[in-house]
């Protein structure tokens, strides 16, 4: 005798369908991975392979995603923590870097500048997720840049998307060139130096810091070269030149909290400790300055490093700083570099391998 269920014989809807595939997913995310794969194995060849389908191969300009479509699109990202490739384990940052955009900063002295900027932008993962959707890093930027620059509008976009992406630790960093008009030494020209800035605001564990760091270009004439050449003048009547090369400072300062720093504050700070900073235009007048001008500020590295460090000392707007400087000899093959440290937030035990590499200006 058969017995007939009613609806046994009917075909199981696609909303039925679906039910029944979520649950599977939710018993994958807590399965252990022999019970996953006895299912899988299960599972394999459940839906009869479709011969190739004709597919178009035409754009479909008319086509609107709409919301039930968009809807059922695959996430890959937000699957659940059975997808994870490797380790659960936390990522501190995740996310995207050289994403470019339009960005306009205020000057201290000049108005707005509206300059191109390179942003990194990062969260942190925990263990258990997937991954993040990093397009609404871009977006949640971009509902901010239309707005002039200001560290409160970097705070809000870091805002915006620490909440989309429901995390803890944030990070928005923004990098440009900096076009200030210095005047030349003697003739009384003028042409636009450009300094290499970043901009950087950090949320950890709920504690906000924002830092500034600044590439800082200057000619560094060696001290015991200067005395030897005099040297030589003085006991031979010998014509001889000290050597001086071009060499470059990153400055990384942590602003406190309720200070307003410019850019153009911080590059004075640097033009105090070190004068040498490299020129614009010249004619044969200036030309003769900067070689004066060096003779009265010879300078080893670590005499660099020292006076940058005085003066930022000496900011109450700066808290803890970072130096590093490379003086790239004209009389060696290599690179005579300095790394000073003020404060716990830059000091480390290891340093990037091709830190100093960086440290190259390139005209």
């Amino acid at each position: 005798m058969n017995v007939h269920v009613p609806g046994l014989e009917q075909t199981p809807s696609e909303a039925e369908a679906r039910a029944a595939l979520e649950t599977l997913r939710r018993f994958a995310d807590g399965a252990s991975g022999e019970a996953r794969a006895r299912v899988e194995a299960a599972a394999t060849g459940l839906l009869p392979a479709a011969s190739y389908p004709e597919l178009s191969r035409d754009y479909p300009e008319g086509f609107r995603a709409d919301a039930d479509y968009k809807a059922g699109l695959p996430d890959l990202q937000n699957g659940p923590s059975s997808l994870i490739v490797g380790a659960k384990a936390p990522i501190q940052h995740v996310g995207i870097s050289n994403f470019r955009l339009p960005i306009r900063y205020h000057t201290r002295d000049n108005g707005d500048l509206t300059l191109e900027t390179s942003v990194t932008g990062s969260v942190s993962l925990e263990a258990e997720k997937k991954g993040i959707n990093m397009s609404r890093i871009m977006r949640s930027f971009y509902a901010h840049a239309e707005r002039t620059f200001s560290a409160d509008v970097v705070r809000a976009a870091l805002e915006d998307y620490k909440a989309d992406l429901e995390s803890f630790d944030a990070r928005i960093m923004m990098r440009f060139s900096f076009p200030v008009k210095v005047e030349s030494l003697r003739s009384g020209l003028h042409g636009y130096q450009y300094y290499d800035i970043a901009m950087e605001v950090v949320d950890r564990a709920g504690v906000r810091q924002t830092f500034m760091h600044l590439d800082y270009v200057y000619s560094s004439t060696c001290p015991c070269s200067l005395e030897l050449s005099e040297h030589a003048r003085a006991t031979r009547g010998q014509l001889a030149t000290p050597h001086s090369q071009r060499s470059v400072a990153r400055i990384s300062v942590q602003v406190l909290p309720g200070k307003k720093l410019w850019f153009e504050d911080l590059i004075d700070l640097c033009r105090a400790a070190v004068p040498t900073e490299t020129q614009v235009m010249v004619k044969r007048e200036d030309e003769q300055a900067f070689a004066e001008l060096n003779a009265a500020n010879p300078i080893f590295v670590e005499d660099a490093a020292r006076s940058f460090c005085a003066q930022l000392d000496a900011d109450p707007r700066i808290g803890d700083f970072r130096v590093l400087a490379s003086h790239q000899e004209s009389l060696h093959s290599h690179d005579a570099v300095s790394v000073l440290t003020r404060g716990e937030t830059f000091d480390s035990d290891s340093l990037d391998p091709k830190l100093f590499a960086t440290l190259f200006h390139v005209g």
